[in-house]
Formats: structure tokens, sequence, C-alpha cells
């Protein structure tokens, strides 16, 4: 008799429990839905652009030497490589702007037919990656490195420093295009807009696409390379979510 008593105590609150959750599904989580009940809902799309002068230059400068031995490779790389250091010092460049890309020793072959590959020498390649805040500079710079022996360089890549401050206005000025283009549909379809249901942002360029490559000669130029740094355009991209009555 206990034991169907306390059975049917324990029917009794598995009937509760499914009220009780129900519940707790339909109580609201947010303050109101993300899609109103009444009206109409524009998702509108938008890129935000401001401009700024790069101010920051990165160019791939290298080393590349070959003899019949490793060690004579790697030896004449290293010594050839201490002149570009040196000369990235004289120029001012911090060493906080001066790291290295790639070292690397491969053997070179020759190829005859029928005839397994023979290793005829090697080749030694040291690269640094360095960054030039003076991009004024980085033309009369690369001039140098090629003086002291530099036979591989490749860039620059113009960037934005600190693009905080242009990412802000563009961001600003996505969601201006974004009022813009709703004031324009809810006026096509006979409404007015509401308020602002949801903001989100999809994408943002810093303005640090690759710009096209200059490859240095192995001997110097008669003039002075000269790096234009022109305009970079920082854009951000928001998605923004619209309320029509």
């Amino acid at each position: 008799m206990k034991i169907a008593t306390f059975l049917t105590t324990l029917a009794g609150v598995a009937v509760a429990l499914p009220g009780t959750a129900a519940i707790a599904q339909t109580a609201p989580t947010t303050v109101e839905p993300m899609i109103p009940a009444a009206g109409t809902v524009l998702d509108v799309t938008a890129e935000g652009r401001t401009t700024r002068v790069p101010d920051l230059a990165t160019i791939r400068a290298g080393v590349v030497s070959q003899s019949t031995t490793a060690a004579a490779a790697l030896t004449d790389n290293a010594q050839r490589m201490a002149k570009v250091l040196a000369a990235l010092k004289r120029a001012g460049v911090a060493p906080r702007d001066i790291a290295t890309s790639s070292v690397q020793l491969a053997p070179q072959y020759r190829y005859a037919d029928n005839q397994p590959p023979v290793i005829t020498g090697y080749q030694a390649t040291n690269t640094v990656s360095i960054r030039f805040r003076d991009v004024a500079k980085s033309g009369a710079i690369l001039d140098a490195l090629v003086a002291e022996g530099a036979n591989q360089i490749d860039g620059p890549n113009l960037s934005i420093d600190k693009p905080e401050a242009a990412l802000d206005e563009a961001r600003a000025d996505a969601i201006a295009q974004a009022k813009r283009r709703a004031d324009l549909y809810a006026k096509a379809a006979g409404l007015r807009v509401s308020r602002i249901v949801s903001i989100a942002e999809s994408g943002q360029d810093t303005g640090g696409s690759p710009q096209p490559m200059f490859m240095a000669r192995a001997s110097m130029a008669k003039d002075s390379t000269q790096i234009a740094p022109g305009e970079k355009d920082v854009t951000v991209t928001v998605s923004v979510r619209f309320l029509l009555n």
C-alpha cells in the first residue's frame, strides 16, 4: 500500500513538470522579439567608407647566395645579410620593425635524360620583413639595401598603422547610408521608418590590401626609387534591420 501511494505521488509530480516547463519556455527572454509582430521588417546591407594616406610600408628583402657547398653558400649568405641589416640600422629602422621571414638552404640539381639528378651546388636564402614608418623614405632605403647586397625584394604593402579612427568614421557612414536607403524604400512603399531593430557589422577593410609588387634589380638604378603612398579606402559593412509602419 505504501508503495502504491509513493508511485501515485511520483505520477503527480511527473504530470506537474511538463506544465512548469511550458511556462518557462513561453516566458520572454528578451525585451522584445527581433521581428516585431506589427509592422514591416526591412533588412538593409550598407557599406561605409573613408580614406586615409598610408603611413606604413612593409617590404620583404632578402639575400640569395649560391656555392658548390652548403657551408660556403650559408657563409656567403650570412656575411651579405649582415651588411643588409647594418644598412637598415644606419637608416634608422627600429629593431622591432625587422623580423626574419624565412631562412632556406636548397640543393641545386642538374638533370639529364635517363639519369638520376646530380647535385651541382647549393642555394641559401635569408629574407627579412621590414616595416617603414616613414613611407617617403622607404624608396631610398630600398636603394641602400640593394647597394649592400640585397638581391631579392618584393613589396611594398602600404597600410594604415592605426586604423581604428578611420574604421569608426566608416561605421558612422555605413549607418547613415543604411538609414538613407531605408527611408527610400519606406517612401516608395508608402510607409515610414519607425525605428532600428538591430545592427550587425558584417565586414571591414582596414586598407591593407597588397600593392603592385616592386621587384628590385641586382644593380643600383640611376635614379632613386620612389614610393607614392596615394590614398587607401577604409570600409565597413553593416546589416541593419528596420521596422516600417
